[in-house]
């Protein structure tokens, strides 16, 4: 399974960037992100038509 991770702006919350990664590297992505402090956003990815 492929999740989007958004990273989020410290003041309104926008998404300033996006990534889609697999389910094995959420862990570290969460990780470094709560290491810095930083905002994310963590959904399903959509998946691409056949």
């Amino acid at each position: 399974m492929r999740f989007e991770i958004l990273r989020l702006d410290d003041v309104d919350g926008s998404a300033v960037d996006s990534t889609v990664v697999d389910a094995a590297s959420v862990n570290r992505i969460v990780q470094q992100a709560a290491a810095v402090g930083q905002r994310i956003l963590i959904r399903p990815a959509e998946r691409a038509s056949s």
